[in-house]
This record gives structure tokens, sequence and C-alpha cells, in this order.
């Protein structure tokens, strides 16, 4: 009777779906979602204009926090980023989403610019800020 307790518990251990955890729950990781998007109009005069920004336009996140910032392009066909205090920079690229880890261990605001439109005359500036607190 015991052997058959013993090969049935062997049997059943061994052939069960083996679970690995999605994540682990001291390393949750928060997922924060961002796109690119335009602004145009026309001025009295003709002229076209637009704006390029990243919305929402301003996050926050928590000191040491584990964040991945999902930016999906709308507009625009690419946007070259950089992250200002850190050494983080990459592109956006329209249909596409890029995933930005971050952690920030010192508070304050950091700057997400894109480079291409980093001012007016090139249809910018398009900042986002992340507040680290």
């Amino acid at each position: 009777m015991i052997s058959i307790f013993v090969a049935s518990a062997f049997i059943w251990f061994n052939f069960q779906t083996k679970v690995t955890p999605a994540f682990n729950e001291e390393e949750q990781v928060r997922e924060i979602h961002m796109v690119t998007g335009e602004f145009s109009t026309e001025t009295d005069e003709g002229k076209e204009i637009e704006a390029y920004r990243f919305d929402p336009g301003t996050i926050f996140l928590q000191k040491g926090e584990k964040v991945n910032l999902k930016i999906f392009g709308v507009n625009g066909d690419e946007h070259a980023f950089t992250i200002e205090g850190t050494d983080i920079k990459g592109k956006i690229q329209k249909g596409k989403e890029t995933v930005i880890p971050l952690q920030f261990d010192k508070p304050g605001t950091y700057r997400l610019i894109c480079i291409t439109h980093k001012d007016i005359e090139n249809n910018g500036p398009m900042i986002a800020y992340i507040v680290v607190k």
C-alpha cells in the first residue's frame, strides 16, 4: 500500500506543469504608458504650424521605484530622445513601442527631451517631466 502511495506521489509531482511566477513580488515593476502626439493648425496668413508633445506630459515616481516607461509613437516618424541628468537615450518610432526601464536614486525633476523637436524652430519643445519624490 505504501509503495502505491509513493509511486503515485512520485508520478504526480514529476508530471505537474512547472509554474514560473511572472514576477517576484519583491521586484514589481510599474508600467507607465505614454504616447507621442502632434497639434497642427494654420495661421490667418495660411502658414501651417505644428507642435509635438509627450502625453502625459508629467509622470510621478518614488525614489528607488522600478518603472517601465512605455512610449508608443503615434505622430512623427521618429523622435530621438534623452533623459536629462542620466545616460538614457534612444529613439521612438511611429507605430512602435519603446520601453525605457527607469529607477532614480535621487529625488528631483528629470526632463525627457525629444532632440528632434527641442525648440520652437523645430516644432517643439517636446518635453515630458519625470518627477521623483
